[in-house]
């Protein structure tokens, strides 16, 4: 197995939860073992584990203590591990590709013209840039439903800023780092608002309140304010215009 450093490593998280390491920074290996090994872990249905999720370079388990003792589900974890190069691993089944029509720059995404220069770009080089990105969601976190996309060229990878935004709108596209955030809500961010869009990520009222998925693919393209607002008024299902296919 590719290991990096003394990646992967396996480390207790309380009394019922293990944390699977494979790096102690992003990168696209790392991201895409997480992803995998994860989607492993939850088709081995294992009596006792009652919780999966992903991070930008671990997977989490959490079990029930009565089924498992922490050595147990070690040695299981360990013997998974050893079954495979997950650093190298195809991505899990049942991923989607999202493209979402989205407004860069102008009055709905007044940080542009300072990401661009950050980049070292023009503002046009940067919508082309940015628009024509397929990035994958890293992982969810920080509110219901809210991902973290990458990676970017290395031209973005750009300072969080040295104050905060004290808030920018839901569906607001902001990057630093190599990467893209989503917001879910209202919120304040160090993040540049270059974008923005009319999904919703977080809706209670369906049976998947959660549309995009860790592993997910997105394509944020470009479009006026003009077919922004006719996309909205046309939508209500949430999508803002967004359309989606499976990836094969």
């Amino acid at each position: 197995m590719q290991r990096l450093d003394h990646f992967p490593q396996i480390v207790p998280v309380g009394l019922t939860g293990l944390l699977v390491r494979f790096g102690d920074r992003l990168s696209e290996s790392a991201n895409r073992a997480a992803l995998a090994f994860r989607a492993a872990v939850e088709a081995q249905g294992w009596v006792g584990v009652e919780e999966t999720s992903s991070s930008l370079t671990s997977t989490y388990v959490r079990f029930d203590p009565l089924d498992f003792a922490h050595a147990d589900l070690k040695a299981r974890l360990q013997g998974l591990l050893a079954a495979g190069d997950w650093y190298a691993a195809d991505p899990p089944k049942g991923r989607r590709f999202w493209r979402i029509p989205t407004v860069f720059g102008g009055q709905a995404a007044p940080q542009l013209a300072e990401a661009a220069a950050l980049a070292g770009v023009s503002e046009a080089e940067a919508i082309a840039a940015l628009s024509g990105a397929r990035t994958r969601v890293l992982t969810l976190g920080f509110a219901p439903g809210q991902p973290y996309l990458g990676e970017l060229p290395e031209a973005w990878n750009i300072p969080r800023q040295s104050t905060i935004t004290p808030q920018v709108p839901a569906g607001a596209l902001v990057v630093a780092v190599r990467q893209f955030v989503l917001f879910a809500n209202a919120s304040p961010t160090g993040w540049r608002h270059v974008g923005q869009t009319g999904f919703r990520l977080y809706r209670p009222e369906a049976e998947d309140p959660f549309p995009l998925r860790a592993g997910d693919e997105v394509q944020f393209y470009a479009v006026s304010e003009t077919d922004y607002e006719t996309m909205q008024s046309r939508d209500p299902s949430g999508n803002g215009g967004a359309v989606v296919e499976p990836i094969r």
